[in-house]
C-alpha cells in the first residue's frame, strides 16, 4: 500500500463554501507545494493563522483546470491519502472536486492510541510538541505541515509495530484505515467550560448540557462524526 501525505490552507473553514489557497502533497519523501488563487477571498481569520494573504495568491493559477490538480488526482488513484482530521482536507478536496478513494487520518489514529487519554490535546502541531517530534517547518504552513504530519504517521506507524498485534506492514496500514474510517470515542472536552473535564463526569453532573451539546452538532451542517458518536454514547 503506497502512502501519499496531504495538508491544504484554504480560505476558511467551510467546506463547500471556502476554498483551497495552498496544497501540499508528499510521496517518498518528495514534496510538491504550490499555491493558488481562490476564486474566493481568504478570509481575514484565515489569514491571521496561515498568513497567506489575499495579495501573494492574486498572480497565482486557479487550482481548477491546474496540472497540480490533474497530478494529485492521478496519484490519488493509487496512494492512500494520510492527513491529519482528514475529513476537512477530503470535504476541502471535495469542493474542488477531487474524489479521495481512501485515507488514514493521524488525529484519529492517535486517539485510539491513547486509550488511557495521557495526550491533552491532539491538534497537529500540539502532537509534534508532546511526542517531540524533530522536524523543521511552520505552523500552518501546507508543507511544514505535511513534515510534521509525515514525522507523527512514522510514531503511530512504529507504536503499532511494536504492539505486536499484525503480521506484516500492510496489516498495519489496513488498521489504520478501519481506525480512520470509523467514528472515535472522544474521552475530554478540549473546549468550552467543561474544558479538561472528561465527559464521563459531564454526563453525570450534567447530561442536559450534552444533551444540549449534541442537538447543535446534529444541526451542523459539519456533522462532527466523532462528538455526534461519543455524545449518543452517553445520551442515547
Amino acid at each position: 500500500m503506497k502512502i501519499l501525505f496531504l495538508d491544504t490552507e484554504t480560505t476558511g473553514n467551510e467546506p463547500g463554501k471556502d476554498r483551497l489557497c495552498q496544497v501540499c502533497w508528499a510521496v517518498d519523501g518528495v514534496y510538491h507545494t504550490e499555491y493558488f488563487k481562490p476564486p474566493v477571498p481568504i478570509s481575514v481569520k484565515s489569514m491571521s493563522i496561515t498568513h497567506i494573504t489575499n495579495k501573494m495568491v492574486d498572480d497565482k493559477p486557479p487550482f481548477e483546470g491546474s496540472a497540480f490538480k490533474a497530478e494529485l488526482e492521478e496519484v490519488l488513484t493509487d496512494h492512500i491519502l494520510v492527513a491529519h482530521n482528514a475529513r476537512f482536507d477530503m470535504a476541502m478536496l471535495a469542493t474542488e472536486g477531487v474524489a479521495v478513494p481512501r485515507h488514514i487520518c493521524t488525529l484519529r489514529v492517535a486517539r485510539y492510541l491513547d486509550p488511557d487519554n495521557k495526550i491533552p490535546e491532539y491538534g497537529l502541531q500540539f502532537l509534534r510538541y508532546f511526542l517531540d517530534l524533530d522536524v523543521e517547518g511552520s505552523a500552518h504552513d501546507a508543507e511544514g505541515d505535511v513534515r510534521v504530519l509525515a514525522a507523527l504517521f512514522a510514531r503511530l506507524f512504529a507504536k503499532m509495530k511494536e504492539s505486536g498485534e499484525y503480521a506484516t506492514d500492510d496489516d498495519i496500514l489496513e488498521a489504520m484505515y478501519r481506525i480512520s474510517t470509523t467514528p472515535s470515542f472522544i474521552a475530554v472536552f478540549q473546549f468550552g467550560k467543561y474544558k479538561g473535564t472528561r465527559v464521563a463526569d459531564v454526563a453525570k453532573t450534567d447530561k442536559g448540557y450534552l444533551e444540549w451539546l449534541l442537538r447543535q452538532k446534529l444541526a451542523d451542517e459539519d456533522q462532527d462524526e466523532d462528538w455526534i458518536f461519543t455524545l449518543k454514547t452517553y445520551v442515547g
